[in-house]
């Protein structure tokens, strides 16, 4: 048998103060019996002695082995009775160790030996010890041992109550740890979705107008001496473009300053999707030649959607810029009851397109974009060597998110 507690010095006490009782008391009863000349009374000797000490020394293990301390203190008991020495405070470590055991361990393994127990106490034992057993000693022995019966019960009701707290607190804490490591995970998810959609407005804000800029600052280069009213004509649009970009640059600067209080990333570009022409103007001032086609009645967006399609629009273009020159572009609107869909296509690149400076994320960000929306964006190659996006916005309610 495996122990489940390791002796302490509350068993140790325990042990030493039932020896003393049991060592004092056992004795001084045992000669009161013989000095009544009680029938089978003998002296305590040195069996007698031995019998009272190993009840005791058995309780410093009575939590580790709880029955088989009680069998032993059984066993000690009924061999201390039958040797002729007297009843006394030799029940006393039996009474512990039963209390140990039926409280501990499982009822039927301990319960039973109860009403054995008290079958002994009335016959044959006292036959055997030549004591007279009436009535009144029937009824005694067994009201002591219903008591022993509820104190057992009573120690082990505590004892599961206890258990039940501590179980419950300690589930309590778990979840409370579980809520808390939750909710570090959902601040730093929001987190994670707020630097992302920062990065996108940057890249948004940046690569669209820097790539105006890098188009017109080589058209003003180039045409610096040869015909300076048109290379005015480019840094003019450097520069409008160059203040627009600023300007949005410090909206989303202050959007992030107050973020803890207004808590979000600018939302929405200078121009709108609603004024297609506007939007497109910098691509048309940097040289591009673009077409629009709109299909269905133009219908005032929610803000969300207007956003993400000015981006993805702004974004297309920029690609066409930086990797079509020369090409002709249309962008195309199909408005529709329940979505937007909206197609940049260019063709053919009438020249070579300039050295990529590194990977982009535009078309990434065009995805994010319309994914975040339930929407989704392709983006895949023409037929005749240019290239096409295609998005599918859904527009959701119409009267909630407007601008």
């Amino acid at each position: 048998m495996s122990p489940t507690a390791r002796p302490c010095g509350r068993d140790v006490l325990v042990a030493l103060v039932v020896a003393g009782v049991q060592l004092g008391a056992g004795p001084a009863v045992n000669h009161a019996e013989v000095q009544h000349g009680l029938a089978g009374a003998r002296p305590v000797d040195v069996l007698g002695y031995g019998l009272l000490l190993i009840g005791p020394l058995l309780l410093v293990v009575r939590r580790a082995y709880p029955l088989a301390v009680f069998v032993g203190a059984l066993a000690v008991t009924v061999t201390y009775l039958v040797a002729g020495f007297g009843y006394g405070p030799i029940f006393l470590s039996l009474v512990i160790a039963f209390l140990t055991a039926a409280s501990a361990g499982s009822r039927w393994r301990t319960y039973p030996f109860v009403p054995v127990g008290y079958l002994l106490m009335i016959w044959p034992l006292p036959a055997l010890r030549g004591y007279p057993t009436n009535g009144w000693q029937m009824v005694g022995v067994l009201a002591w041992l219903c008591v022993l019966l509820g104190l057992a019960e009573g120690i082990r009701q505590r004892r599961e109550i206890l258990t039940a707290r501590r179980q419950r607190a300690e589930a309590a804490h778990r979840n409370e740890q579980a809520e808390r490591e939750r909710e570090l995970a959902r601040r730093e998810q929001r987190a994670s979705e707020e630097r992302l959609a920062i990065a996108r407005e940057l890249h948004d804000v940046l690569a669209h107008s820097l790539s105006l800029i890098n188009v017109q600052s080589s058209v003003a280069l180039e045409l610096l001496d040869r015909k300076p009213e048109q290379a005015a004509t480019a840094l003019a649009a450097i520069k409008q473009v160059s203040r627009d970009a600023l300007g949005e640059v410090h909206t989303l600067l202050r959007s992030i300053r107050s973020g803890a209080e207004t808590g979000a990333a600018p939302t929405s570009p200078t121009v709108g999707i609603a004024d297609l022409d506007a939007l497109i103007d910098p691509a048309r001032a940097a040289g591009l030649t673009v077409r629009t086609e709109i299909n269905g009645p133009a219908r005032r967006l929610p803000a969300v959607v207007d956003v993400a399609a000015a981006r993805i629009v702004q974004e297309s273009l920029t690609n066409v810029l930086r990797h079509a020159p020369g090409a002709e572009a249309v962008v195309a609107l199909d408005y529709s009851p329940g979505e937007l869909r909206l197609t940049v296509e260019n063709g053919r690149p009438a020249s070579s397109p300039q050295p990529s400076t590194g990977g982009g994320n535009g078309i990434a960000g065009m995805i994010e974009r319309a994914h975040a929306l339930g929407g989704e964006v392709a983006a895949t190659p023409a037929g005749d060597g240019g290239f096409r996006v295609a998005a599918r916005l859904p527009l959701g309610s119409t009267d909630e998110g407007t601008r």
